[in-house]
């Protein structure tokens, strides 16, 4: 495979299209997704210090002494707190991902259908303003992709509210990453290939470059989005719901070139998620003479996901 920089080969979306010009946002968006299985959307209204404050807590705990930051190691699959280096590794990879990551899951009230699923979430003590601006950013992150799965509906001539009770209490999970500067060669990257669990992932920060998408003639293509976008690309969960019609793409992050070996990576995916038991079961629109249907059986949204955790050693 041979790689190729790509800073211009997938268009960004305007995000201010989405009111102004809904069909327009829509078609563009679904057409970036059917041809890469990923987009970028510029103009966020997100405002910039609150982004900057959350990356900040992000970073702050990440300096913690690792016996601080390993008392928030909680089980449960990695899906709440802290996972330390070297423990999440790619599906049919042989190394560990360079990386560690903290996980913010959805708050749920007491009593509530989806608590012996979905854990309650921890928070570090030593970083003052981390559960206040995480908080934050996980709710816009979720409004956003509510936005972006209304415009994926219609791009599917479904209903713009198809997917609104299917997420409105999902299992979805902010990530704040740290990749560690790569002092060697060696054969770990700090992402291996993969593809996304979930429905659709956004992707905030990562001011170091790094991210690649295999692109379907076989070459890596670089992505650098442009400041204040974020990356949005299809999970798997999608791609099984819409007959593959929309794809769930294979994408790394490399290590950087010997100049930038010393910069340490942080970057924000937001895993956006359906409800647990959510069955995903093949979209009879997304199925026709261009694309047949797969026969992929009926799987709920848990057990879909438990079963990727482990095939990425995280259960």
């Amino acid at each position: 495979m041979t790689q190729t920089s790509s800073a211009a080969a997938i268009e960004p979306v305007s995000l201010n299209d989405l009111t102004r010009d809904f069909d327009g946002f829509a078609r563009r968006l679904g057409e970036s997704f059917t041809r890469y299985g990923f987009a970028v959307i510029s103009d966020l209204d997100l405002p910039s210090s609150r982004l900057a404050a959350a990356a900040d807590s992000a970073k702050a705990f990440f300096a913690l002494p690792d016996a601080a930051k390993r008392a928030y190691v909680v089980g449960q699959g990695g899906q709440r707190g802290y996972t330390p280096f070297g423990i999440e590794t790619a599906k049919d990879s042989a190394h560990s991902d360079l990386k560690e990551f903290w996980h913010m899951g959805r708050d749920l009230p007491l009593g509530h259908r989806y608590a012996d699923l979905m854990p309650g979430n921890v928070w570090p003590n030593e970083v003052p303003d981390f559960q206040s601006e995480i908080t934050w950013l996980y709710a816009a992150l979720d409004h956003l992709g509510n936005r972006v799965l209304r415009a994926i509906a219609h791009y599917l001539d479904l209903d713009p509210e198809f997917f609104t009770p299917t997420i409105d209490s999902g299992n979805s999970i902010l990530r704040l990453l740290h990749y560690p500067p790569v002092p060697k060669d060696g054969p770990n990257i700090r992402a291996g290939a993969h593809e996304d669990i979930n429905v659709i992932t956004l992707l905030l920060g990562a001011e170091e470059a790094g991210l690649e998408v295999l692109d379907r003639d076989g070459q890596w293509l670089a992505i650098h989005p442009p400041p204040g976008s974020v990356v949005c690309n299809i999970g798997d969960m999608l791609q099984r719901l819409t007959n593959h019609r929309l794809p769930s793409t294979t994408h790394r992050v490399v290590n950087p070139a010997p100049e930038r070996r010393g910069f340490a990576r942080y970057s924000m995916p937001f895993f956006l998620h359906f409800n647990p038991d959510y069955e995903i079961r093949t979209l009879p629109t997304c199925v026709d003479a261009e694309h047949p249907d797969l026969g992929l059986a009926p799987i709920t949204a848990d057990d879909f996901l438990k079963e990727r955790l482990r095939e990425i050693k995280l259960l």
